[in-house]
């Protein structure tokens, strides 16, 4: 016999079991290595760091190289040409290089560790499947009103198109974050309480991974 896919309730917006849906356990499933997910999360929190300070050294200033006068005899400085830090627009001596701070991870290893925050969630009955989750106007009020149906205070909310409503609504909803299936992230789904997934945007994610 095969192995059993999880399944899990799919619910409407007022918290009530309208369905089920079957979810693929080389994506929900995945063996969990905390070693892989530390590795993703701080290579993207390493990617949000802005860079450090960084000068123009006398290499780094656009200008002629000639000596501008003679080295003896004119009572001025024995410096050379137009980029000496003598000068005013030239090279600083012992200023500070920028330092960038950004690396990447193979791409297996970003997919293996987007399943692996995928399955600790299902895991740790931390995730929550809506058949849809519509506005018809941009509102907070009906916004939270939905999110205390499903008892939410900190979630992750993934669709699976462009919602302006929805997301218009929950700029302004503390510890709540709607998020398109195309930009789902280790550090999003971790850093949240509960995942909730549209079910149009289950199969997006499952397609995705399973390519």
């Amino acid at each position: 016999m095969g192995k059993r896919m999880p399944v899990i309730d799919v619910q409407n917006v007022k918290g009530k079991q309208i369905s089920q849906v079957e979810l693929a356990d080389d994506v929900f499933s995945v063996p969990i290595k905390p070693s892989v997910l530390h590795e993703v999360v701080t290579m993207q929190l390493a990617n949000r760091r802005a860079g450090t300070a960084a000068v123009k050294h006398r290499s780094d200033i656009k200008g002629s190289r000639r000596k501008l006068y003679r080295q003896k005899g004119t009572g001025r400085a024995r410096r050379g040409d137009i980029k000496s830090p003598l000068l005013r627009g030239g090279g600083v001596v012992f200023g500070p290089d920028g330092r960038n701070y950004k690396y990447q991870v193979p791409k297996k290893v970003k997919k293996l560790a987007l399943k692996m925050a995928l399955s600790s969630k299902l895991n740790g009955n931390e995730l929550v499947v809506l058949d849809r989750f519509e506005l018809e106007e941009i509102k907070t009020k009906e916004f939270v009103g939905v999110l205390n149906n499903l008892n939410l205070d900190s979630a992750l909310i993934v669709t699976d198109e462009k919602n302006e409503n929805l997301e218009l609504s929950s700029r302004n909803v503390r510890d709540i974050k709607v998020l398109r299936s195309e930009g789902l992230n280790v550090y999003d789904i971790l850093k949240y309480r509960t995942l909730v997934l549209l079910e149009p945007a289950v199969k997006n994610i499952e397609g995705r991974l399973q390519a």
